[in-house]
């Protein structure tokens, strides 16, 4: 998760976990940051960078020295630190996500960036990853669709739901597209090996720049 602060009004300066934080918090129930890290691993982390606990607390401790939450230490059977939003807080973070900025999503897919290196690859290999990718997002898949169900019960996560479902389809639709790469790997595989006779290489500089001139006559014609 990028730590890059936003600048915000009133001079605040709020990293994207922090405002995923006080989003947790805005409910206005206290939570500790191993409540915080449940929620995160729970709805979060299928479409966005999970927190390590160390991160949390730190994040909490900065958002409590700029007034945003309040805590105060809970003595019972396992003394623990709760958080609790402020009402400059909750008002920070409501205008965070209605007037701030939203960044389009980065994609960091490292499966596919071994696929379009596919030529270092040993035989076999790519197949490898590519499998061990499949069940990994089945697996995703089924939890996020587990999840979704379970919110259904409770009007409060509605909103978490509607991203649940989102996720579901996701790793539904990712599935499908690792699949299908797999299926067209001994295709790929005898295509490239007839160039790899004619002496073609990876990347070929001239023939790349050549595709890159096509392309920008072809937009400046539509």
């Amino acid at each position: 998760m990028s730590e890059a602060t936003d600048n915000v009004p009133d001079g605040l300066s709020v990293s994207p976990t922090g405002w995923a934080l006080l989003g947790m918090l805005s409910g206005g129930d206290e939570l500790s940051g191993y409540d915080i890290k449940k929620w995160f691993n729970w709805t979060v982390r299928f479409f966005y960078s999970s927190p390590a606990y160390s991160q949390i607390y730190s994040e909490l401790k900065r958002l409590e020295q700029r007034g945003l939450v309040t805590s105060r230490v809970d003595a019972g059977v396992r003394s623990r630190r709760m958080y609790r939003i402020t009402d400059p807080g909750l008002t920070a973070v409501t205008r965070w996500a209605n007037d701030e900025p939203v960044e389009p999503p980065t994609l960091k897919h490292n499966p596919l960036l071994r696929v379009i290196f596919g030529h270092l690859m040993n035989p076999g290999r790519l197949r490898e990853v590519l499998t061990a990718h499949v069940a990994h997002v089945e697996q995703m898949h089924q939890a996020a669709s587990t999840e979704a169900r379970w919110t259904g019960e409770e009007p409060a996560w509605a909103y978490a739901r509607l991203a649940l479902r989102w996720s579901e389809d996701y790793y539904a639709a990712e599935r499908e597209l690792a699949l299908r790469m797999i299926k067209d790997l001994d295709e790929v595989d005898e295509v490239f090996a007839k160039g790899a006779q004619g002496g073609t290489k990876f990347p070929v500089r001239d023939y790349w720049y050549e595709v890159e001139r096509r392309i920008v006559a072809e937009d400046d014609q539509g």
